[in-house]
C-alpha cells in the first residue's frame, strides 16, 4: 500500500511538471489588433476656367453634363497652422468651416499617402499609427484625384454659430481657441504629450476663403458637387478660380467608374485640368 501510494504521488508530480512545461512551451493566445478601417471614397477632378461663365459660375453645359441641379450655396473656411506649417508637415490639417445657416464645423484630419494605388498598404500604415476600425471618432476616406490618391482620417466637431450671420468667420484668435479646446487626443499627443495642442496654440488662420458649391447627383453618386473657390493668385497678384468636381460614394468599384467617366466627359468637352490642384495646400501657402 505504501509503495502504491508513493507511485501515485510520483505520477501526479510528473503530470504537474509535464503540464507546466507545456504551458511554458505553448505561447499565450495573441491579442488580435483591430482590423483596418473601411474607407469611403471621394473622387475629385479639377476643371479649367473653360468650365465657368463670365460670372465665374459653372456653365449650364457643365452642370447638365454632371447632374448638377442645385443653386449656389456659400461656405467659408480657414486652415490653422503655424507659419512654418508644422501640422501639415506631420500630415495633419485643421480646418474651421462655416456654411450659411449652419454651425461651425471643426475638422481635424490626418493624411496618409497612397503609393501606386495600393490603398491596403496605406490602411496598414494608418493602423500601425492607431487609425483602425475600432476608432469610431474618425471617418476614413480615400480622396481620388486625377492622378493622386490620399487616405485621410477626419474627426468632426461643431461649434455654435450664434452671433455669426451668413458664412462670417471668427477672428484668428477666437477660432484658434475653439480648435485648441476641442482638439482630439490623437492630434494632441501626436509627437509627444500635448504636442498638437502646443503647436495649435501658436497657429494662425490661413484664410478665410469663401467658395460657392453647387450640388447634384451623377452616376453611382447621389452626392455630386462643383466647388468654385477664388484664391489669391501666385505672388499675391490677382485672383485664381479653382474649380473642383467631386463625387462621394461608399464603394471602390463605383469610385473607379466615376473617376474614369468624369475624366472622359471633361476631356471630351475641353474642361479637364490635367493634374491635381490641392486646395488645402494653396490656402496654406497663399494666406
Amino acid at each position: 500500500m505504501i509503495l502504491m501510494s508513493r507511485l501515485r504521488r510520483s505520477a501526479a508530480v510528473s503530470a504537474i511538471a509535464l503540464a507546466a512545461s507545456v504551458a511554458v512551451l505553448t505561447p499565450a493566445t495573441p491579442a488580435h489588433a483591430a482590423a483596418n478601417a473601411v474607407p469611403t471614397y471621394e473622387v475629385k477632378i479639377n476643371l479649367t476656367a473653360a468650365a465657368l461663365d463670365v460670372s465665374h459660375n459653372p456653365t449650364s453645359a457643365v452642370k447638365a453634363a454632371f447632374g448638377i441641379t442645385g443653386s449656389a450655396a456659400a461656405r467659408s473656411y480657414s486652415y490653422y497652422d503655424t507659419d512654418a506649417l508644422q501640422l501639415d508637415d506631420e500630415g495633419w490639417n485643421v480646418r474651421l468651416r462655416h456654411k450659411s445657416g449652419s454651425s461651425f464645423e471643426e475638422t481635424y484630419k490626418m493624411r496618409f499617402a497612397i503609393v501606386g494605388g495600393d490603398i491596403d498598404a496605406a490602411l496598414d500604415e494608418a493602423n500601425a499609427a492607431g487609425f483602425d476600425s475600432s476608432d469610431t471618432n474618425y471617418d476614413a476616406q480615400v480622396d481620388w484625384g486625377y492622378a493622386k490618391q490620399t487616405l485621410s482620417f477626419s474627426n468632426e466637431k461643431s461649434h455654435s454659430a450664434s452671433g455669426y450671420s451668413g458664412t462670417a468667420m471668427p477672428t484668428s484668435g477666437t477660432g484658434r481657441t475653439w480648435l485648441v479646446n476641442d482638439i482630439p487626443g490623437k492630434l494632441q499627443n501626436w509627437g509627444y504629450n500635448n504636442w498638437g495642442k502646443d503647436i495649435l496654440k501658436i497657429s494662425r488662420a490661413h484664410g478665410p476663403v469663401t467658395a460657392k458649391v453647387y450640388k447634384g447627383a451623377w452616376g453611382a453618386s447621389d452626392d455630386a458637387s462643383i466647388e468654385v473657390l477664388p484664391v489669391t493668385g501666385a505672388g499675391g497678384i490677382g485672383t485664381e478660380y479653382i474649380v473642383e468636381l467631386s463625387f462621394k460614394t461608399d464603394e471602390y468599384s463605383d469610385a473607379a467608374a466615376l473617376h474614369n467617366n468624369a475624366i472622359a466627359v471633361a476631356e471630351s468637352n475641353g474642361w479637364l485640368y490635367h493634374g491635381d490642384i490641392l486646395k488645402t495646400q494653396l490656402v496654406l501657402d497663399r494666406y
